[in-house]
C-alpha cells in the first residue's frame, strides 16, 4: 500500500516560435472523443520541440526526437533540501505553447520521458490561467533525477496561490464547488548539467492530463468485453518486507514501484547487473528493491509519486510512459486486449473488493486481462508472494473502488478516490491495434 494523496479530501487544496504552425487535434496533440471529462497533451515531437520558447535548450530530430541543453542560458544554485548541499549548475529551458484544454480543469498531473545521465537533473513547472482570467504562478511539479547521486528527486509542498494547490504530483482547484477551473496552461522544462561539461538530459515527451470528473460515489456499470488475458511478470511487494526501509519503510509499501517493474519487464525491460549490483544479493527480485529507489520522492516520503514511477519506465530503452485518467472500465479493456497492460490506482475497504483480504486507503495494481464474463484480472503486488499475484476481481465492484472520487471508510467519513487515475507504457514500436487504442486516448 502506498499512504495515498487521497486518503483525505482536500482541507484546501503563447503563441508558437519558429514559424510553427498552431495546435491542431492530430498526431501529439490528438484528444479524446467527446464528452471528455479528460484532456491529454503531450510534446514529443521534433515540431513540438521547435514550438515554444527556448533559453539555452535545441530540439533534436531522429528516430526519437529529443530536447537537449544546447548553449546553456546561465548558471544558477540549488540548494537540495534533503542534502543539506548547495550545488552550482549550468541550464537551459523550453517553455511550452499555452494549452487550452479541452475539459476545463479541476485539476492536472503532468509527466515526462527523459534521461538524465549522473551529472544532470531537470525540473517541470505548470503555469495556468483560470476561466476567470486570473494566472497562476509557477507550481513546481517535480524535481527529478534517474539517479539519486546529484540531486534527491522530490516534490514541493506548500505550493498556493488561495485558488488552487499542488499536493505531491497534483495541481488541483481549492473548492471545485464554486465552478472555478483552469481553462488553459503551460509547462516549463528546465534542464541542468554540471558546469563546464557537455552533459544533458535527454526529454523525449512532456505533457499533462487535465480533467474534471465529477463528484461520485459510484459509477454506472458498463457492458463487458471479450475476454482476454496477457502475460505479465508477478511480482510481490510483500516479499521485500523489512528490506531497505529508507525507502518508504521497505516493500509494505512498494505496490506502485512494484508494478511500474512488471510492465517494463513485460516490454522486455530490465535493470542491468551493473544497476543491481547495490542490493542485497539475498534478495529476491532486486529489480523491484532497484524500482522503489528509482521512484522514491523524497518530500513525499513514498515511492508513490505517480508522474516518478512514469519517469523511471520510460528511463529504460524505447520506453514511453504517461500518468493519465481513464473514463471508463471499456477503455481500459480497449489497452489490454490490444496487448497493453495498466497500472491502476484505487482505495477500497476490505469489505468492497471481494477476495482481496485487505482494505487500503491507496494502491496500485497492474490490470492484465479480462475474464469471458468481464470480471478483472489483476496482477495484485499485495500478495504474499509471486505465486499468489494473479487474482480475479469482481467487475462491478472494481468500476466503484477505481473510478470514484468519494468513498466512505471505517469510520463512515468522506475520503477521496482516484477518479481513474493509471499509468500507461508503451514501446516506440507499437502494433497498429496498439497504436490505435493509444491514439484514441490522446496519448500518442
Amino acid at each position: 500500500m502506498i499512504p495515498s494523496r487521497w486518503a483525505e479530501p482536500a482541507a484546501g487544496p503563447a503563441g508558437c516560435a519558429d514559424g510553427c504552425a498552431p495546435e491542431t487535434t492530430t498526431g501529439s496533440a490528438a484528444r479524446p472523443p467527446a464528452p471528455g471529462l479528460v484532456d491529454n497533451r503531450f510534446w514529443s515531437t521534433y515540431t513540438d520541440w521547435r514550438c515554444g520558447t527556448s533559453a539555452g535548450t535545441r530540439a533534436v530530430s531522429g528516430q526519437r526526437p529529443a530536447l537537449v541543453i544546447g548553449t546553456p542560458a546561465g548558471r544558477t544554485d540549488y540548494a537540495d533540501p534533503h542534502t543539506g548541499r548547495t550545488s552550482s549548475w549550468e541550464y537551459g529551458s523550453w517553455t511550452s505553447p499555452a494549452h487550452t484544454s479541452g475539459v476545463p480543469a479541476t485539476e492536472v498531473i503532468a509527466s515526462w520521458n527523459a534521461d538524465t545521465p549522473a551529472g544532470t537533473w531537470l525540473q517541470v513547472e505548470l503555469r495556468g490561467t483560470y476561466g476567470d482570467g486570473a494566472e497562476t504562478p509557477w507550481f513546481v511539479m517535480g524535481r527529478w533525477a534517474s539517479g539519486d547521486g546529484e540531486i534527491r528527486r522530490t516534490s514541493v509542498d506548500g505550493q498556493t496561490d488561495g485558488k488552487a494547490s499542488v499536493w505531491t504530483d497534483t495541481f488541483a482547484v481549492d473548492d471545485p464547488a464554486s465552478g472555478l477551473r483552469l481553462a488553459s496552461y503551460r509547462l516549463r522544462l528546465t534542464l541542468y548539467r554540471t558546469p563546464g561539461t557537455t552533459l544533458t538530459p535527454t526529454v523525449r515527451r512532456l505533457g499533462a492530463m487535465a480533467s474534471d470528473i465529477p463528484d461520485r460515489f459510484t459509477v454506472p456499470a458498463s457492458a463487458p468485453g471479450r475476454g482476454h488475458e496477457l502475460t505479465v511478470p508477478r511480482y510481490s511487494q510483500n516479499i521485500h518486507v523489512g528490506q531497505y526501509p529508507e525507502y518508504d519503510n521497505g516493500g509494505e509499501a512498494w505496490c506502485s514501484p512494484t508494478s511500474s517493474q512488471m510492465i517494463v519487464e513485460y516490454w522486455g525491460r530490465k535493470p542491468t547487473p551493473e544497476e543491481l549490483a547495490w542490493v542485497n544479493p539475498a534478495f529476491a527480485d532486486p529489480q523491484v528493491c532497484h524500482a522503489a529507489r528509482s521512484t522514491y520522492d523524497y518530500q513525499y516520503e513514498g515511492c508513490g509519486n505517480w508522474p516518478f514511477n512514469a519517469a523511471y519506465a520510460a528511463s529504460y530503452r524505447d520506453l514511453n510512459a504517461v500518468v493519465t485518467r481513464l473514463r471508463s472500465l471499456t477503455e481500459l479493456e480497449t489497452l489490454v486486449h490490444a496487448g497493453i497492460p495498466v497500472i491502476t490506482s484505487q482505495s477500497f475497504r476490505k469489505e468492497e473488493l471481494t477476495g482481496a483480504g485487505y482494505g487500503t486507503s491507496g494502491h496500485l495494481m497492474t490490470v492484465i486481462g479480462f475474464t469471458a464474463t468481464g470480471d478483472v484480472i489483476a496482477n495484485d503486488p499485495a500478495s504474499p508472494d509471486n505465486t499468489a499475484v494473479r487474482r480475479v476481481y469482481k467487475r462491478r465492484e472494481w468500476e466503484d473502488i477505481w473510478l470514484r472520487t468519494k468513498r466512505y471508510d471505517a469510520d463512515g467519513k468522506v475520503r477521496g478516490g482516484t477518479g481513474g487515475v493509471c499509468y500507461v507504457f508503451w514501446p516506440d514500436r507499437t502494433s497498429s491495434d496498439q497504436r490505435r487504442a493509444l491514439r484514441g486516448l490522446g496519448l500518442v
